[in-house]
């Protein structure tokens, strides 16, 4: 396990760089930022901002709080006359590289849950974090891009052709020579506005770290040798166990390497090595000179391969997108990918998740805080991402016929391990009119159906209720079907009440005549939300399955974006608060003023009674009396012996046993127009 759990989202990159070079001051400009713009790391700023904030990990995240945050995050910035520009990651690497570290993350990540499980330590973001600080970007209008795939080089590229900074907590930035400086987000005092008394600016101090001032510091070192530095150390892409042939032999130059320990002084003696040489092909002969002879040539290859990720982009140009909204990735080209999913992926409104189904016919299923011993929650949404994947790959009718079976590989976990396991989806299953050039194209109506059908219900269900929560109460309607263990009564009322809570926290922000029965509903729904926060033992039977509902909701989010919204799409930045939900679901297993809530806003209680209502209209009438009834043939002993732990063959068996069937029903979805 790594010593601080939060380095394996936000330390990214060179590993130990980060916590080196922030231990050396003389590194650093101070900067007064003001009246700039400034180009943001995307993805380092959700998981940074999220984690710094105190927000819940263990619920499944308090996504109202964070849009808050967000909001004033931004705001500070509008302050201080600081245009952000965000740019945020798409897809993972094509060329495969950077696989073993993902793997290793998620490993991690799926141990932190475990441990967050059990009431301990760990940084795990809840689900759809991202997908919240999307939304939020949207509604403040906020200029941001989703890059193909990673988007370090692009994000460096722009911030030289506008001179300005970029702030990030990636240890790659140092790698790069910024000409207005990299700012590292842990020295960002966004919270604490100075204001200038002469002139009335407003600032944020901030430190800017300069690869040049490093460079210098090391006997003026020639910049060009910073990414092999970066390779040699270990990164992302690299890690090769020969190179400890080289570090066992070569001598390096010891010195004060602050308190960082080993690896602050490997850290510190190879960047006094490099500096005597001058250019990266004199380095990396006296590197290989330290291995053998077999195994110099392979290195160099690798070496040379890895350090590729640190020459600038010049084939994209994201100034065209922010100016006029074109985005051109040559690798999207070569695959062919279609014009308007390239612009879809670039503007938020299709997820990574997607590309890289398309592209690599490979995901990474979101580790949770959830019930360790049970299937992943991703299980219940099984059906559908095949559904997803079909109308992904059905490309062209050629590309089928030519490949008789399409395939991609899921990463999940099974129990605290990595599974990977494979949807294969029969070229026979699709039909030639939804390829996925053609799906914008195809009426309104046939998408409508394919997603109401998938989600199986029908449009006259959610007809009492307004079209912004349709597509939610849908997917309500799905899940509390086919959960596992089984949805209560009184966890489809604790998630609607926490939506509607939702509502009335909006409401709270805008005048109205009700302003003084809002104010008090809000009490009330603070005080359940700190109760719901409060560390005590948790219930995972609840958690799990709160837990598949985020699954749920991800995913159809995901599948109604690739169908080019035939329902509106959710506003989500206010939709689940897992803390106040959680504690709900607590309160309402009894007798409980929680029911009453909503008596003092007539509007919410009624908005509650239709949700609720569309809700429990499809299901069947013993839906819940079926949940607690003990199958014919066995005993109650068991039910209870298999409350002790899962044999991990028997998961394997429940995992893989449904998929037929799903297959079976959703093989005909596919099929139709």
């Amino acid at each position: 396990m790594i010593s601080d759990p939060c380095d394996l989202i936000l330390n990214m990159g060179i590993q130990g760089f980060m916590t080196f070079v922030s231990s050396h001051s003389n590194f650093f400009h101070e900067l007064k930022l003001k009246n700039t713009k400034l180009i943001i790391d995307g993805n380092n700023l959700y998981h940074k901002l999220y984690f710094d904030s105190g927000l819940d990990l263990v619920h499944g995240g308090d996504y109202d709080k964070f849009t808050d945050v967000l909001s004033k995050f931004f705001q500070s910035l509008s302050v201080c006359r600081i245009q952000a520009y965000v740019v945020f990651d798409g897809g993972c690497d094509i060329s495969d590289k950077k696989l073993e570290t993902q793997k290793q993350r998620f490993r991690e990540k799926i141990r932190m849950a475990q441990s967050l499980s059990h009431g301990k330590g760990g940084s795990v973001l809840p689900l759809l974090s991202r997908d919240v600080c999307i939304q939020v970007l949207r509604n403040l209008q906020v200029p941001f891009v989703q890059c193909f795939s990673e988007a370090d080089r692009e994000i460096v590229a722009l911030a030289n052709l506008w001179n300005c900074p970029i702030l990030s907590f990636d240890s790659d930035f140092c790698i790069f020579d910024v000409k207005a400086g990299y700012c590292p987000q842990t020295s960002f005092q966004w919270k604490n506005i100075v204001s200038m008394k002469e002139t009335r600016d407003c600032y944020i101090s901030v430190r800017s770290f300069s690869a040049q001032k490093l460079c210098q510091f090391y006997n003026n070192m020639n910049l060009v040798l910073l990414p092999l530095f970066a390779v040699l150390t270990g990164n992302d892409y690299i890690s090769l166990p020969v190179l400890e042939t080289f570090f066992s032999k070569v001598h390096l130059p010891v010195g004060n390497a602050s308190h960082g320990g080993r690896r602050h002084s490997r850290i510190h003696g190879l960047l006094n090595w490099l500096s005597r040489f001058a250019d990266v092909e004199e380095a990396m002969e006296n590197v290989l000179s330290h291995l053998r002879v077999k195994d110099r040539d392979s290195v160099r290859q690798l070496l040379y391969c890895a350090m590729e990720e640190y020459s600038l982009c010049d084939t994209i140009n994201l100034e065209q997108y922010f100016l006029r909204g074109a985005y051109t990735s040559p690798t999207a080209v070569k695959l062919t990918v279609p014009d308007w999913v390239q612009v879809a992926l670039a503007g938020g409104e299709l997820s990574p998740l997607l590309s890289d189904a398309l592209v690599l016919r490979r995901v990474f299923l979101h580790a949770q805080v959830e019930d360790i011993k049970k299937p992943s929650s991703h299980f219940v949404t099984k059906p559908v991402r095949k559904l997803i994947y079909a109308l992904l790959l059905n490309a062209s009718s050629d590309e089928a016929k030519r490949s008789k079976e399409l395939r991609v590989q899921e990463f999940d976990r099974l129990e605290t391990n990595v599974r990977r396991s494979t949807v294969e989806i029969s070229s026979d299953e699709i039909s030639e009119n939804l390829t996925l050039c053609k799906l914008p194209q195809l009426p309104l109506e046939t998408r409508l159906n394919l997603l109401l059908r998938s989600l199986d219900v029908k449009m006259k269900d959610l007809e009492l209720v307004p079209p912004p929560y349709r597509l939610v109460l849908a997917i309500i309607c799905y899940w509390s079907r086919r959960a596992e263990p089984k949805v209560k009564p009184h966890h489809i009322k604790a998630l609607i009440m926490g939506m509607v809570c939702g509502v009335a926290g909006n409401a709270h922000n805008q005048p109205d005549d009700h302003e003084e029965a809002l104010s008090s509903l809000c009490e009330q729904i603070k005080r359940l939300r700190i109760e719901g926060a409060q560390h005590g033992r948790l219930i995972l039977e609840d958690v799990h399955i709160l837990c598949q509902w985020q699954c749920c909701l991800q995913i159809f989010l995901h599948l109604n974006q690739l169908l080019c919204t035939p329902l509106p799409e959710p506003d989500i930045t206010r939709l689940y608060s897992g803390s106040l939900v959680y504690r709900m679901v607590q309160k309402l297993k009894t007798p409980s003023a929680a029911a009453d809530i909503f008596t003092s806003c007539p509007c919410l209680q009624k908005l509650y009674q239709d949700c609720n209502h569309a809700v429990m209209a499809t299901l069947p009438q013993d839906h819940f009396q079926s949940c607690t009834k003990v199958p014919s043939g066995k005993s109650k002993k068991k039910g209870k012996t298999g409350k002790k732990g899962v044999n991990p063959q028997v998961v394997s068996v429940v995992e893989n046993q449904p998929q037929c069937e799903f297959s079976n029903r959703f093989a005909g979805l596919v099929l139709e127009d």
